[in-house]
């Protein structure tokens, strides 16, 4: 992936945190225009990802996204929201970052 490619993976991400972000408001507090603008963020977001996925393959854009996100959102469920994990959940989410890094680098390490 080359430094747009980056740059847009970086701009999904945000955009996706922020939809995360008005998500939980909502379950807070449920209101028509918190669940709107989620849905908004979320298309934004999934637009974003179709180009990614048509300029560097479906495997690469969607491992990564799925492990940046993973790690961001739970930050902030857990710094900004005040949630907490489980050993049982807090290991669940070590082992899919190491999955997902196994997925993305497999190749590489394969010698393919």
């Amino acid at each position: 992936m080359n430094l747009w490619g980056m740059l847009w993976l970086g701009l999904a991400t945000v955009i996706f945190l922020l939809a995360a972000t008005v998500a939980k408001y909502w379950a807070i507090a449920p209101h028509v225009g918190k669940i709107l603008l989620a849905l908004v963020l979320y298309s934004l977001g999934n637009l974003i990802m179709l180009r990614l996925v048509r300029d560097f393959g479906m495997a690469s854009a969607f491992s990564l996204s799925a492990v940046i996100q993973l790690v961001a959102v739970n930050l902030i469920a857990l710094v900004y929201f005040g949630e907490r994990l489980g050993p049982v959940q807090g290991a669940g989410v070590v082992l899919a970052v190491v999955a997902v890094g196994m997925i993305t680098l497999g190749p590489a390490a394969g010698g393919r």
